[in-house]
């Protein structure tokens, strides 16, 4: 019932939101929706339940803090640019526009499961419990600080123009996905002894879902197209390529 009810919040949060947005043609309300289906899922799933425990508690407090660290950074963000380029072709369609807010409703949902299958259960803190918390807030940091790097980056006149290599980035292509990735690998190793196995084996579209989205769908393939447009031709740009991992990171001297 909860799994269910779960969704049905997301949905309406986003589709609410989506009327508001495409009447005014803004983005200033897509990633704020975004954002806010975590932390009203995430708030309602623990308040309703019968099961609240530290080590659930904790993981609902983990959801909202990455959610508040997330959301306040892509608000600002928006309020700096206007506008979000991938929706110039969408913006005005109806459908085309309902469809993605309506699916980054469902993306939200899928990520939360194993933490809504946790607050099904008892649940206590564990050995695996305690590593999911350190790779969540290594996750966290490390995407925390690549968003932060890129934005100060950006700002900055003198780099006009200019792919960022310097920071995290100098490591990873898109370390701010890298972070996002191990953020949810974390919550489900969280959650995992908590859950029996069927909802292990169900939880595990968490991770993937997220993965498969930035690494093959959404996220790497538009920005990496983007930058091949730009500075394809660029031999330095080449050779940062040829020398940057494109998600993991790993180190380099030079």
């Amino acid at each position: 019932m909860i799994i269910a009810f779960s969704l049905l919040i997301t949905l309406i949060i986003n589709f609410v939101l989506f009327l508001v947005a495409y009447r005014r043609q803004s983005d200033k309300l897509t990633d704020f929706a975004y954002v806010l289906s975590f932390m009203v899922v995430a708030l309602v799933t623990w308040l309703l339940s019968n099961h609240r425990s530290l080590a659930s508690t904790t993981a609902v407090v983990l959801v909202l803090v990455w959610a508040l660290r997330l959301g306040t950074f892509l608000v600002m963000r928006i309020r700096k640019t206007g506008r979000d380029k991938r929706f110039d072709a969408i913006r005005g369609r109806f459908f085309g526009f309902l469809k993605f807010w309506l699916g980054q409703g469902f993306v939200a949902w899928l990520l939360l499961l194993p933490v809504i299958f946790m607050l099904s259960h008892s649940s206590r803190v564990t050995a695996l419990f305690s590593i999911g918390f350190i790779i969540w807030l290594l996750g966290l940091s490390i995407e925390a600080v690549a968003d932060l790097q890129k934005f100060r980056f950006k700002q900055d006149p003198k780099n006009k123009g200019i792919w960022i290599d310097e920071g995290v980035w100098r490591y990873s292509r898109h370390p701010n996905y890298f972070g996002e990735i191990a953020v949810w690998i974390g919550m489900y190793l969280v959650a995992f002894n908590t859950i029996p196995t069927p909802e292990r084996i169900i939880g595990l579209v968490s991770p993937l879902a997220i993965f498969v989205t930035l690494r093959y769908i959404s996220g790497i393939p538009i920005l990496e197209k983007s930058a091949d447009e730009r500075w394809g031709n660029n031999p330095k740009y080449k050779k940062y390529k040829a020398a940057t991992p494109l998600l993991i990171p790993r180190w380099r001297t030079k």
